[in-house]
């Protein structure tokens, strides 16, 4: 039942040659860029033609086999300074998914400890692929596990940004457990954040749904506390790019707002994410860096500035909903209600 309405793959390694559904360019047209390089990997993921941190953190994997074969046939006795490079270059194009220096942690430790004479390329594309499909299968559990906190059936659920296919190497971590949901006739309804500024619940979210045939509501996110005062929703459920020891969420700009709102209307409030989100070595979300974008993204939209002409923009790419705020973090490992430092200690521990 897991796999059911799930058709949507946004990360390709075809013909040895790395493939991405270009997600600025949604919904309007579908195409994917090819890339044998790993600078080019790197600027797109800085240029959010794949975003969501688990899929950030499988293209860079990819990202790694285009380097090594890159650097294998130039060569040259410097040969590990230019692969440091390229892994440097990798590890700067976003700083706050942990999932990105995650996967390269992971390449990189099976690339340097590899055997004198092994097939070096052959080992990196065998680990990204391995990196790859047990994120699709991480995902499949977590839908379970967090399709089976939901009780009360025949009502929404609420999402906010993009957590999808789209941003994982597939199935999902909140939308697969909305998928699992909805699979098993628990939900009636998906309602979607806009997710300012750069729309990821209007443009890839909603279209997401709307390909697997998932009924979905779109508003704007200043309307979520009204939906929630209506009763129509019993749960948000949202992703991560990055939790804290203490289980403070980073996720994308807007979903602090949504759990406060939540916290109000007596909405329960659900995070899922896989472990390689998890960085244990941050005490608490204060210490979680935020990516600030630039002014543009907020001044303008779709390439035409809105705004006044002199006025500015703050634009953080994220913020940190504090674990008091959350009633669930659902990972591949387990399920951790009201999380605290002991809990997700013992979570990581499985």
């Amino acid at each position: 039942m897991t796999t059911s309405y799930d058709t949507i793959r946004a990360v390709l390694w075809e013909d040895d040659k790395l493939k991405l559904l270009d997600q600025r360019l949604l919904p309007q047209q579908e195409v994917y860029n090819e890339y044998q390089d790993s600078d080019a990997v790197a600027q797109a993921i800085t240029d959010m033609v794949v975003r969501g941190a688990p899929a950030i953190g499988i293209t860079a994997a990819y990202g790694v086999v285009l380097a090594v074969r890159k650097r294998l046939a130039e060569g040259g006795s410097d040969i590990v300074e230019r692969l440091e490079r390229d892994f440097t270059h990798l590890a700067d194009a976003r700083p706050t998914a942990v999932n990105l220096a995650w996967a390269l942690e992971r390449m990189g430790k099976v690339l340097f400890d590899l055997p004198e004479g092994a097939d070096v390329e052959r080992a990196m594309i065998a680990e990204a692929r391995a990196i790859h499909e047990e994120d699709i299968a991480a995902n499949q559990k977590m839908g379970e596990l967090g399709a089976a906190l939901i009780e009360e059936e025949g009502y929404g659920i609420l999402t906010h940004c993009n957590t999808g296919s789209l941003a994982t190497g597939g199935y999902g971590t909140a939308l697969g457990v909305i998928r699992s949901a909805f699979a098993h006739n628990k939900i009636s309804r998906v309602y979607a954040d806009e997710t300012r500024p750069w729309l990821q619940g209007a443009r890839l979210t909603a279209w997401e749904l709307v390909k697997d045939a998932i009924p979905v509501t779109l508003l704007a996110d200043g309307a979520a506390a009204h939906l929630m005062k209506q009763g129509r929703v019993k749960w948000v459920v949202v992703g991560s790019d990055r939790i804290a020891a203490n289980g403070d969420v980073a996720n994308k700009i807007g979903t602090y707002s949504a759990a406060v709102a939540a916290k109000y209307h007596g909405v329960k409030f659900m995070v899922v994410a896989p472990t390689s989100t998890v960085d244990m070595s941050l005490a608490s979300g204060d210490l979680i860096p935020i990516e600030q974008r630039g002014a543009d993204e907020v001044l303008g939209l779709g390439g035409q500035r809105i705004a006044a002409e002199g006025a500015e923009a703050w634009n953080p790419a994220f913020d940190v909903t504090p674990a008091e705020l959350v009633d669930a973090i659902v990972t591949e490992k387990g399920v951790v209600l009201n999380p605290t430092t002991e809990k997700m200690a013992a979570m990581m521990e499985k």
